[in-house]
């Protein structure tokens, strides 16, 4: 007689749009969920018809439809973290903040997605007040590259590191319990990142590496923290092993070939 174990896994839930090109979005996250040994789930926010070159058209989900997702994910499965991408428009934005208010203790990354790698709009203008005031005050941790972050404080891209700082400590004082900032805009050999948590203050500092396939890094880092803090990392913690995963994901994207324009990164490189 065979005895069979249940070995519970972690469960990690993104709400982003999907990527019919694969490299972004919940594609991407999905992705990066199993690589790093999480099992995930999905709540789609819109349907975008793309490849690596441009994004054709957007498909919005009615957003009772997006309720019920979120419903009908959290009605039957253990979900310990949450990643949040492309929400689109205010109304997403109120939604999906007000489902997330009710779950007390729940570990919420929130990637403030506003435009795709070829520059389509994927954030309405008008919904960024939502976001900045209804969804980062519950965020364990936001990921901004610097041109969402002087959006959402409406000034200037910082010039140095010493800046990004300066920018990260703003950010914070919105409400997320911490902030990475995101380097890759700077303008330098290295691609620095800045984790403040209003403790903790440091530099993820690694070497620029020379790709076009570039596809979806936002999404796999901010999905990468979320699955690590899914399997119980601190949030300090978990963007330092991420920052590590999407630096070798790069690294190896050209020994893929996918399309002819910005292709994915390399999710699964430790594992083909």
């Amino acid at each position: 007689m065979t005895t069979s174990f249940q070995h519970p896994i972690p469960i990690a839930l993104t709400i982003a749009g999907s990527d019919s090109g694969g490299g972004a979005g919940i594609q991407a996250d999905l992705k990066t969920f199993s690589a790093l040994g999480v099992y995930g789930a999905s709540v789609i926010t819109a349907l975008t018809a793309q490849n690596t070159r441009e994004v054709r058209a957007i498909q919005r989900v009615p957003v009772e439809f997006i309720q019920t997702q979120l419903a009908c994910v959290f009605d039957d499965l253990d979900v310990a973290a949450v990643k949040t991408g492309m929400l689109g428009d205010a109304e997403v934005v109120d939604a999906v903040a007000e489902f997330l208010a009710q779950k007390p203790g729940l570990k919420l990354v929130v990637d403030p997605v506003m435009l795709s790698k070829s520059g389509d709009a994927l954030l309405k203008e008008e919904a960024v007040s939502a976001l900045v005031n209804k969804l980062l005050p519950l965020a364990t941790l936001i990921t901004p590259n610097l041109p969402e972050a002087a959006v959402i404080l409406g000034c200037d891209e910082p010039q140095d590191v010493a800046g990004m700082e300066r920018m990260a400590r703003e950010l914070k004082a919105l409400g997320p319990d911490a902030v990475l900032l995101k380097g890759g805009h700077l303008a330098s050999a290295q691609s620095p990142d800045i984790f403040f948590d209003g403790d903790q203050c440091f530099t993820l500092d690694t070497q620029r590496i020379n790709t076009q396939n570039t596809h979806g890094t936002g999404c796999t880092l901010a999905s990468a923290i979320a699955a690590l803090l899914a399997k119980g990392e601190t949030p300090a913690a978990a963007v330092k092993q991420a920052k590590v995963y999407i630096s070798d994901a790069i690294a190896a994207a050209d020994s893929l070939a996918v399309g002819e324009g910005h292709g994915p990164v390399h999710h699964f490189h430790a594992l083909w």
